[in-house]
């Protein structure tokens, strides 16, 4: 019986490329990992969200909280999908949707809440970083 051309020897380490075996994908950089984290972290506010927006609709049938809701879920959508196909536009929407994270930053600070708008001063600075380096641009390479 012969073993399948991707089985690795049993000593665990990987074999050389065959001559016609296409070249390995790069792995994902820390900052599209990232920027998916804080994606889904949206869904899952929306997701919170979505009963009173639904209880709203039924007194109001278009209400501005409830176009705000579905255009933020409809976006995130959009660049999750974008994103995970690898394709070059993700980048400019993904650094569209992390900028949501600035007036967080501004709302801490004038609550007076210091500590909590460091921490999302932090995770915003890393999340622009992440996005920004040539190593996101080079995996986000499909036109």
């Amino acid at each position: 019986m012969t073993k399948p051309a991707h089985a690795r020897p049993l000593d665990g380490r990987a074999r050389p490329l065959d001559a016609g075996s296409p070249p390995a994908r790069p792995r994902i950089p820390w900052g599209i990992a990232l920027f998916l984290g804080y994606a889904f972290l949206i869904l899952a506010g929306v997701a919170l969200a979505l009963p009173k927006v639904i209880d709203l609709a039924i007194d109001t049938p278009v209400s501005f909280v409830g176009l705000v809701v579905m255009a933020l879920l409809a976006y995130t959508i959009f660049t999750i999908t974008l994103v995970l196909q690898r394709k070059a536009a993700a980048r400019t929407l993904a650094l569209g949707l992390s900028s949501l994270t600035v007036p967080p930053i501004a709302i801490a600070l004038v609550s007076g809440l210091a500590i909590p708008a460091v921490f999302l001063a932090a995770f915003a600075a890393l999340l622009f970083r992440g996005l920004l380096r040539p190593a996101v641009a080079r995996w986000l390479d499909e036109v």
